[in-house]
């Protein structure tokens, strides 16, 4: 038997999450800003599918990515040097979430991005701690990723792509703008292939939460990013 939350915000100890399923922690509670605060800043998400209750998570390994450690192909980095695309940041956060919950994925017959969870990512966004990067062509939405950034520490959650390669489009100005502003770590939550190819790497969870007590301590305060924040960089 996995715990139930109760009214107040905390959390068990991490070390009590399952092995099997990976990390399920505990469930119930809300998706109120102040606890979905609380849970990331200890390393903790919200997963789980629609008509279930909310079930929390912190798997061990957790895969991460190093900004300085990205890792761009050959031909991605003539896209991005081609240049014909507009990137924004945080300018259409409700439409992106959307198109995350939206895009139909393989091996995924739904999607946990139900519609509390778009609402209480969008209030979080309200509130200068979720984020979004988009990814333009001829004016129209064509990727992009959103995400929680809590001192200099951003939380990857989820990307689309409506386009080739439009979500690695805003990753890779994610990453540089984020390195550029001195955050530490990527949290990538689970590995996958697609996310070891750009770089991101597995730690065991004990070194994942040092790091969050470390960078989740720092400055910068929560607020939006300047939508015209990202250039061609490459």
């Amino acid at each position: 038997m996995i715990p139930w939350l109760d009214n107040s915000l905390a959390f068990p100890p991490v070390e009590r999450a399952l092995r099997e399923p990976n990390g399920l922690l505990c469930a119930g509670g809300d998706l109120s800003p102040q606890r979905i605060l609380e849970a990331y800043r200890h390393g903790i998400f919200p997963w789980y599918v629609k008509d279930e209750p909310i079930l929390w998570w912190c798997p061990d390994p957790r895969m991460v990515l190093v900004p300085h450690e990205f890792k761009i192909s050959r031909s991605l980095r003539k896209t991005l040097r081609n240049g014909n695309y507009r990137i924004e940041f945080d300018r259409h956060f409700p439409a992106v979430i959307r198109a995350c919950a939206d895009t139909p994925r393989d091996g995924q017959p739904g999607t946990w991005i139900t519609p509390e969870m778009q609402a209480a990512y969008c209030t979080l966004f309200e509130l200068g701690f979720a984020h979004s990067v988009e990814t333009w062509v001829d004016n129209r939405l064509v990727g992009g990723l959103y995400g929680l950034a809590i001192g200099r520490m951003f939380y990857g959650e989820s990307m689309f792509a409506h386009a080739r390669d439009a979500s690695k489009i805003a990753f890779a100005h994610l990453v540089r703008f984020l390195d550029e502003q001195g955050f530490g770590l990527i949290d990538c939550q689970m590995k996958t292939s697609h996310l070891a190819s750009l770089g991101a790497r597995e730690i065991d969870r004990s070194d994942f939460i040092r790091c969050l007590q470390a960078l989740t301590a720092d400055p910068p305060t929560p607020g939006r990013w300047p939508s015209d924040a990202a250039t061609t960089l490459w």
